[in-house]
């Protein structure tokens, strides 16, 4: 079964290069040039899309928690609700965003926290919708996303394979422009908890659905392992400087982490090859300076019974493969040899049948 997605104009398949969603989140800080600032940083690393969080946070939370002090050292408020007001961009940070977007060249939409959230998202006409791992079972929530018609990125963080199956049964009735994400909702991952074979897992679960990785884990190796299992979509989280305030920035990528993470991905893409083993043109000369052929182990006369003692494997390996001793064994010699010289089946005086002319490296 054919296994794909298209968002803006890129289509995702197990053929295509790995599709990269540089993850800003609230890494803007609530600043609308820093968030542009990294809108560029993912276009120059080569990034396929940025994506931010969108929140309608009055009806998102409880009046408990929205109105909870607040006194991380990551606060930018002293209630968690004013916090989070703080770090929400509205309608005209959307539109000016938007066509900033389009301008630098790169694909921009967010993950919807809530249905009026994704509403807001919807009249933008947003390219793609993104659900979080803590809305996999928010089965409202998916419908509602589902009924765009827009491709929808699910992460499954603290999720049960009994969990995704229910996410897909709500989603892909209605629209079945999906893929799934391997994720693991601590920030930063270790290593141990990342499962990345559950990507194998969810491609043999879901054969019509792209699978890939939602990452917070330190570095850029997980995601080439991601791709090399199967994974065609990564989401890493971007941020201008690890140092600064706010709960993301130190599982983040810096903007040289994302380019080199991209540039393996894209080597890898080529780096899978075909399967088939073969011989390339550049290993040509490498393997014949490297590889062996036979020659005489000395001076040797004409009308000489070669024994094993006449014969060496030396470079370079222009000549007789050394798979073929055994065929030279116990033959006479037509021609006198001398020390070094290669072997070929024209200086044998009576060949037996089954030698085959010379083969080359």
């Amino acid at each position: 079964m054919y296994r794909g997605l298209r968002i803006d104009g890129f289509q995702i398949d197990d053929n295509s290069d790995c599709y990269v969603i540089a993850e800003i989140g609230n890494n803007h800080q609530g600043e609308i040039e820093k968030c542009k600032q990294l809108f560029v940083a993912a276009k120059e690393a080569g990034a396929n899309a940025v994506k931010l969080q969108k929140r309608d946070n009055r009806a998102l939370f409880t009046r408990a928690m929205y109105d909870q002090p607040y006194t991380s050292e990551n606060a930018f408020a002293p209630t968690y609700g004013a916090h989070r007001e703080y770090l929400e961009f509205g309608r005209d940070e959307y539109v000016e965003l938007i066509a900033f977007a389009k301008q630098i060249g790169i694909t921009f939409f967010a993950t919807t926290f809530d249905i009026s959230s994704a509403d807001f998202l919807n009249e933008l006409e947003m390219p793609a919708f993104k659900i979080a791992s803590g809305d996999l079972k928010s089965i409202p929530l998916l419908r509602h996303v589902a009924a765009f018609g827009k491709p929808i990125i699910l992460s499954t963080g603290g999720g049960t394979l009994e969990d995704i199956r229910r996410a897909c049964d709500a989603i892909m009735p209605i629209n079945n422009q999906l893929a799934i994400l391997q994720c693991t909702a601590s920030y930063p991952c270790e290593p141990e908890h990342l499962n990345l074979r559950v990507i194998e897992t969810l491609r043999r679960e879901f054969p019509g659905v792209v699978v890939g990785l939602s990452a917070h884990e330190n570095g850029i190796s997980m995601p080439l392992l991601s791709f090399a299992l199967g994974g065609r979509i990564v989401e890493k989280h971007l941020t201008l400087n690890r140092a600064w305030k706010g709960t993301d920035h130190a599982f983040s990528l810096a903007p040289d982490g994302l380019r080199r993470l991209v540039r393996d991905l894209r080597r890898s893409t080529v780096a899978m090859g075909n399967g088939e083993k073969c011989l390339f043109p550049e290993e040509e000369a490498p393997i014949k300076k490297m590889s062996k052929k036979l020659v005489a182990a000395r001076d040797l006369p004409s009308g000489h019974i070669l024994t094993a003692d006449d014969i060496a494997m030396k470079s370079p390996g222009d000549g007789l493969p050394p798979y073929e001793l055994e065929n030279l064994i116990g033959q006479e010699l037509a021609c006198a040899l001398a020390m070094d010289e290669a072997f070929s089946y024209e200086q044998i005086a009576a060949p037996r049948a089954e030698l085959a002319p010379a083969v080359g490296n």
